[in-house]
């Protein structure tokens, strides 16, 4: 069946993309959305004023960007913020600006929502990739439970990540407090108010790189995450210690995985374990 290829039957998808100083995987971020050919994009980008050439690269795609801002801000969730306040789609992404869209995730995620109008959260696999757009490994998405993310952590990436602005509306903004677990907050939110579902599709990439905000904030990291424990612990209460919860849940993840996840995929997360050497193709 051929799809009509108008603004009509498309719903509007808002993504916004915080950036700074990240012109060395800036312009393949922005490609990786403008070149899903979707016919009804919001794009939006939020820059703090990068002095490395990155504006230059914004400039250069500017007639295909719905609007884009370089001035300073207030970190990372400030500037989401400020793209999700403009955002006007009905559904809205967040795509950083080191990361990239597996191409098609777009026309997927829009005919999911559209044959799906009571889905408010979608979220798919995510593969993380090297420096130079190289696949070297995979996170297949397992669950929609919001005990897995506050228990364990991210299951649900914000890479792979799309939901109703009326969703947003009700949870709020980003915490601009936080500069680790933003989005692991956020994602918390969403999964407790709204009806989720998942996709065995790989719909995003996360880039691994020196430079990535997880390879030096550590400690930033240990600290909020006891924020998040203390602001969440009343909605997750349980008879069980946290550990054994953790635990348990990750138990069920890997039941999961072993009963949904292609031999293939699960042969190379074994010979990954046991450092024996196994090829990305396998996770395609």
């Amino acid at each position: 069946m051929i799809l009509p290829h108008t603004d009509t039957f498309w719903p509007k998808i808002s993504i916004v993309t915080p950036s700074y100083n990240q012109a060395e995987f800036l312009e393949r971020t922005i490609l990786s959305v403008l070149n899903q050919g979707y016919p009804n994009l919001e794009y939006i980008i939020i820059d703090g004023g990068s002095t490395d050439g990155s504006v230059d690269i914004i400039k250069r795609y500017e007639s295909r960007i719905t609007y884009w801002v370089s001035e300073p801000d207030g970190g990372q969730a400030n500037a989401l913020n400020k793209g999700f306040i403009k955002a006007s789609g009905e559904i809205v992404g967040w795509l950083n600006s080191d990361d990239m869209y597996c191409p098609g995730s777009l026309f997927h995620v829009a005919q999911w929502f559209r044959a799906h109008p009571e889905c408010e959260v979608y979220y798919g696999g995510l593969y993380l990739i090297d420096p130079h757009d190289q696949v070297i490994d995979a996170h297949w998405a397992c669950t929609t439970d919001p005990r897995y993310t506050f228990y364990v952590g991210l299951d649900v990436h914000q890479q792979a990540l799309f939901w109703r602005r009326e969703l947003m509306c009700r949870v709020g903004l980003l915490d601009e407090s936080l500069h680790f677990c933003l989005d692991r907050d956020f994602i918390i939110r969403l999964l407790c108010q709204g009806k989720v579902e998942r996709t065995s599709r790989y719909l995003g990439m996360f880039r691994v790189h020196g430079a990535a905000k997880t390879a030096y904030l550590t400690e930033v990291s240990a600290r909020e995450d006891k924020i998040i424990i203390e602001r969440y612990s009343p909605a997750f209460t349980s008879s069980f210690p946290r550990m054994l919860n953790r635990m348990r849940w990750q138990g069920w993840r890997m039941a999961r995985l072993l009963a949904e996840a292609p031999l293939s995929y699960l042969l190379f997360k074994a010979c990954r374990r046991m450092r024996v050497p196994a090829s990305p193709r396998w996770l395609r």
